[in-house]
């Protein structure tokens, strides 16, 4: 039995983390910033990669449902297993929904969303300023909730690794090989 996600699904899984810790470190300190060239241009890349990781996303969603993830391990409680898949799931909504508030709060607030600074990407809803405010709400609250399940899917990681020393936290490395 194979105890190793796919080489495509580590490369998805790694390159997301350092995109997202990236992305919403920008979002995080970008606010702060005093009205400039600058903060539109930090706001335009946000976006840029926001628009990118809901593509990348979608592409690493429908690798996962088409390939399936190697077994937990066969000591792990039933509690154990139901938090684990619900923390990925959560994971993966999230990852959905936070550029889509993203991109809805833009078309909202009247900014829109040009990706690359190449293709300018249709208004989710129509300018509205209360909704806006709200939705920025809604895009801080999101990112808010990524970063606790995020801190408590390490945790886990870090706890298979050094109190189980099971193989859940290796086989998402890269660098090794699958085994049959």
């Amino acid at each position: 039995m194979n105890h190793r996600y796919t080489s495509t699904a580590i490369f998805f899984h790694w390159l997301m983390a350092v995109c997202l810790i990236g992305t919403f470190t920008v979002g995080f300190f970008m606010s702060d910033l005093p009205l400039s060239p600058i903060k539109l241009q930090v706001y335009s890349w946000h976006k840029w990669v926001g628009i990118s990781l809901l593509v990348l996303v979608a592409a690493r969603l429908s690798w996962r449902l088409t390939h399936t993830a190697p077994p937990l391990p066969a000591g792990m409680s039933p509690a154990a297993r139901l938090a684990a898949h619900g923390a990925h799931w959560v994971l993966y909504a999230l990852m959905l929904a936070i550029p889509l508030s993203g991109w809805t709060m833009s078309s909202a607030v009247g900014f829109p969303v040009v990706w690359f600074g190449v293709l300018q990407l249709p208004d989710l809803v129509p300018k509205d300023k209360a909704l806006g405010a709200a939705l920025k709400q809604v895009h801080q609250i999101l990112n808010y909730a990524f970063l606790a399940v995020f801190v408590a899917h390490v945790a886990a990681a870090l706890k298979h690794r050094f109190i189980d020393r099971d193989d859940v936290f290796t086989r998402m490395l890269p660098g090794r090989k699958r085994t049959q």
